[in-house]
C-alpha cells in the first residue's frame, strides 16, 4: 500500500509565533520534521500550509509542499484537502512541530493499520507513569480492548480506579499520542462529517470516529515523542540537536 505523510503547518501560534520557520539550528523547524518523514518508509512526504512564507521556506530546502484553504477548522481537514490530491492508500497525519519524531514510529503507525483490515485509523499511546499525568486534563488518556483497539479517549483519568490507587505497572494506563494513520478514503469521508456530541464535550476529534462505530487500532511505544509547543520546548530541541551534532 502506498503511504503519504502529510504535515500540517500553520504560521500563527499563541505560544510560539512563526514556529515552523524557527531556525536556530540552521534549518527551519518544519525542515527537521520533513526530514524525519523522508527517513521513514513512506512513499511521499508533503507539508500542508495556508501560509506563503511557510510554502516558500519548504520550497527553499527542496521539500514538497501544497497550499491549502485558510478556513479549515482543524489540522485534519487541512490534511484531507491535500490527501484528496495524492495517490496513496494510507495517510499519516504528522504535526509540523514534531522534529524529534523517529522514522520507525511513523512506520509503526502505518503497519498497525496494514495489520488490521477492519480498522479505519491507527494511532499510538505510551504508558502513564505518574498520578499527575493521569489526572492532567491536558493529557489525553485511551483505554483499549484485548485486540489493542480503542474503547474510549478522555481528558478524565481513565480507567477510573474505584478502590485503590492506579497500578501504573499494569500497562492499563495509557497516554494518547497525537499521531494518526488513516485509510485515505475514510479520511476524506471523515472530513465531510459534522462533529459528534461527545467529540464536542471532550474536545477530541478522534471521538467522532468511535461515536460513528469505526475502529481505531492503538500501538504502544515506550516513550512519548516530544513536540515543540513553547519557547522552552524549542530551546530544549536546539540544545539536543547541537549536542548530537557535536558528538
Amino acid at each position: 500500500m502506498k503511504t503519504a505523510v502529510i504535515m500540517p503547518a500553520r504560521y500563527a501560534s499563541s505560544r510560539l509565533p512563526a514556529k515552523p520557520l524557527l531556525r536556530e539550528t540552521g534549518k527551519y523547524l518544519i525542515q527537521h520534521v520533513y526530514e524525519r518523514a523522508c527517513e521513514s518508509n513512506a512513499d511521499t512526504a508533503v507539508v500542508a500550509t495556508d501560509d506563503r512564507r511557510i510554502f516558500d521556506a519548504v520550497k527553499s530546502f527542496g521539500g514538497q509542499v501544497m497550499m491549502t484553504r485558510d478556513d479549515h477548522p482543524t489540522g485534519t481537514d487541512r490534511v484531507a484537502e491535500v490527501a484528496a490530491q495524492l495517490d496513496a492508500d494510507i495517510i499519516v497525519n504528522l504535526q509540523g512541530d514534531e522534529p524529534m519524531i523517529k522514522p520507525e514510529t511513523l512506520d509503526l503507525v502505518v503497519q498497525l493499520l496494514a495489520n488490521d483490515p477492519e480498522a479505519m485509523m491507527a494511532t499510538l499511546a505510551t504508558p502513564i507513569r505518574s498520578l499527575d499525568v493521569w489526572r492532567d486534563p491536558n493529557c489525553v488518556k485511551v483505554v483499549c480492548d484485548a485486540r489493542g483497539r480503542a474503547l474510549y479517549f478522555s481528558r478524565s483519568p481513565i480507567p477510573y480506579v474505584r478502590d485503590s490507587e492506579p497500578d501504573f505497572a499494569s500497562g492499563q494506563f495509557l497516554q494518547h499520542l497525537g499521531l494518526y494513520a488513516y485509510r485515505r478514503d475514510f479520511l476524506l469521508k471523515l472530513a465531510t462529517l459534522p462533529p459528534e456530541p461527545i467529540e464536542m464535550v471532550e474536545k477530541l476529534e478522534q471521538l467522532r470516529v468511535l461515536a460513528l462505530g469505526y475502529r481505531i487500532q492503538v500501538g504502544v511505544i515506550p516513550h512519548a515523542h516530544r513536540g515543540v509547543d513553547t519557547p522552552a520546548d524549542y530551546q530544549r530541541f536546539v540544545e539536543n540537536y547541537r549536542e548530537k551534532a557535536a558528538a
